[in-house]
């Protein structure tokens, strides 16, 4: 997909001066948002950088941009990040989902703030709207464990809806599953296009970490006793295939 390839891989800054150090939401005319880190003018396109780096964007015709707000999410603090990441894993073992893929999401969807509120009322790590909380049983979305155990079965559900196909999933749970149906995969909406492309690319930097990690250590360890650990998979489509085990 031409569009996710550019997310992905990134283009090389041009000169204009870089402003809104603080992640905001650029809120667009057709009533979608998309949470950016900074921003930039270039002609007549405002960009705006996904992440801390400078490789995810995705340009905006300006005159789309109806207004930018402030994202008042917390970021998740050093002491409740190991509970935190236990938890992860066990939903995530629960639902046989990889847990990288779960703090992708997390990290893309809220920070790990579990008191965010989205400009259209999705609430928690995972941002579930109301009406798909109350579906899934989830009696307070603000629960960081409700919230964690409603969104891994909302995106196993999805991923089990289109043949774990991940972009399917991942553009369904931010656009809805009646979106992907109606335009045949991602819809044509910035903001699912961003998304999806963050999370491909934040799971995909994990699994690569991984994977040269365990390789080094394989490398260096010389003990015929022992046996190295196996990184898990870095594809994308190893990742679908556990998924479905």
């Amino acid at each position: 997909m031409k569009w996710l390839a550019q997310f992905v891989l990134g283009l090389w800054l041009l000169g204009a001066p870089i402003f809104a150090p603080a992640a905001d939401f650029a809120v667009l005319r057709n009533g979608f948002s998309i949470r950016h880190e900074r921003r930039e003018v270039v002609g007549s396109v405002t960009r705006l950088y996904l992440g801390a780096d400078r490789n995810g964007y995705v340009d905006v015709p300006t005159g789309d941009i109806d207004r930018f707000e402030e994202d008042l999410s917390v970021p998740q603090t050093k002491h409740n990040s190991q509970p935190m990441n236990e938890a992860i894993n066990a939903v995530s073992s629960r639902h046989h989902l990889d847990p990288d893929l779960i703090n992708s999401v997390i990290h893309a969807e809220s920070g790990f703030n579990p008191r965010a509120v989205s400009p259209k009322g999705a609430q928690g790590l995972m941002q579930l709207m109301p009406q798909t909380a109350s579906r899934l049983g989830v009696a307070n979305a603000f629960d960081p464990d409700d919230n964690l155990e409603g969104g891994t079965r909302y995106l196993r559900e999805l991923l089990e809806r289109y043949n774990f196909d991940l972009i399917k999933a991942l553009a369904a749970y931010n656009a809805g599953p009646q979106r992907v149906e109606q335009y045949h995969g991602v819809p044509p909406y910035y903001e699912t296009q961003a998304y999806v492309a963050r999370i491909i690319r934040d799971f995909n930097r994990k699994k690569l970490a991984e994977r040269e990690a365990a390789a080094l250590q394989a490398a260096n360890y010389k003990s015929p006793a022992r046996h190295a650990p196996v990184a898990k998979q870095a594809a994308l489509s190893d990742t679908t295939q556990q998924a479905s085990r």
